[in-house]
């Protein structure tokens, strides 16, 4: 699977997130390839409304309906058409009792959890409260351009080796860097099941390229 997360690029918002998304689903269709979108919170409806991918939240907050002004409600993104939200990304980071409280409220409410990490060990902690999918992305790497799956392979094999002797159902993608259909490649070759990326699809003179370029790797 592939996941594009808008985060807060100018590139991806509002009728652009439309426009992004819709080049997502056109790389799905013409190679089978789950690809699926994190827009931002105001864009959310929106997108779902517009595409038949997987659309998800770039955040949740660990909390159920009430006075929590300024929080955003698991309920609320699934109303908007989530299929599920990413916990922990590393600009937005959690601890991991508030890791777990997310987890456990997505998956009540029937919803796909996917947990950011930074390293093998904060992988396997996850790992253990049973979330959906774990990204592993060390954040110096993050929009750099370097690849983890080139510039740090053995963060990537030791998080697949360490995370499966706890969890053997989880999937595992990996992130940080990603930008070219090689460094996708590689990343499978480690072990994982996929990537999640941002700037080298949503800053891309020609994101549709990419997006299928990621596509046909992942195919090859």
């Amino acid at each position: 699977m592939i996941i594009v997360n808008f985060k807060a690029y100018l590139e991806a918002t509002g009728k652009r997130a439309v426009d992004l998304s819709r080049k997502a689903e056109k790389v799905c269709n013409e190679t089978g390839v789950e690809v699926g979108v994190a827009p931002q919170f105001a864009d959310l409806r929106l997108v779902a409304e517009s595409v038949g991918i997987p659309v998800f939240a770039q955040h949740v907050d660990p909390v159920d309906a009430g006075g929590f002004t300024g929080h955003v409600l698991v309920d609320s993104v699934k109303e908007c058409g989530c299929v599920g939200t990413l916990v922990n990304h590393s600009e937005r980071r959690l601890k991991l009792a508030d890791i777990d409280c997310v987890v456990r409220i997505v998956r009540e409410r029937a919803l796909v959890s996917v947990v950011c990490s930074n390293n093998p060990s904060t992988s396997v902690a996850v790992a253990s409260l049973e979330p959906d999918m774990i990204a592993i992305e060390p954040p110096e790497l993050i929009g750099t351009g370097i690849p983890v799956s080139k510039a740090q392979p053995e963060v990537v094999t030791n998080t697949v080796a360490r995370v499966r002797k706890v969890n053997d159902k989880v999937t595992i993608l990996c992130g940080a860097g990603i930008s070219h259909g090689e460094d996708v490649a590689a990343a499978l070759k480690l072990g994982t099941k996929g990537v999640l990326v941002a700037s080298g699809i949503v800053k891309a003179k020609d994101p549709y390229t990419v997006m299928r370029d990621f596509a046909d790797a992942m195919k090859s």
